[in-house]
């Protein structure tokens, strides 16, 4: 979404109305989004009791997943879905692999699945956000 017009920024300076501190502030909530979107899930681990090994696991079985995901057919729910459910294994494979019970073990993964689902949505907001934004300033 931000590549484009900066490329258009670079090519024409001139006839591009979308100022270089448009595009720095769009560049900064990109990365305020992709942020919040990859440690939420690890958060939410944390917060519902679970350990360190089972964040980080959580972190990569949101990525993991959500790559999985983009086969299902669904084509936005697909990657939510398997960014939540790979969060979810990771936290509850981590907690276990930490010497947690089952039932804390599976509090983590619910609370790693809720963080991860949270984070995605914030994403989506500050991208439609961006949007709104760069249109605004290219018309305006």
């Amino acid at each position: 979404m931000i590549l484009f017009p900066v490329l258009l920024k670079l090519w024409q300076p001139d006839q591009y109305m979308v100022s270089w501190t448009v595009l720095g502030v769009a560049v900064g909530l990109a990365v305020l989004g992709e942020v919040l979107d990859l440690v939420l899930g690890a958060a939410g681990a944390r917060h519902t009791g679970g350990t360190t090994r089972g964040a980080v696991l959580a972190l990569a079985g949101s990525i993991i997943g959500g790559l999985m995901g983009i086969a299902l057919p669904v084509p936005l729910v697909g990657p939510l879905l398997g960014a939540c459910l790979g969060a979810f294994v990771g936290a509850l494979v981590g907690n276990l692999w930490a010497g947690r019970k089952l039932f804390q073990s599976l509090a983590a993964g619910r609370g790693a699945a809720i963080g991860q689902f949270w984070g995605t949505m914030l994403k989506l907001a500050i991208g439609a956000i961006i949007a709104v934004m760069l249109a605004i300033a290219a018309f305006v």
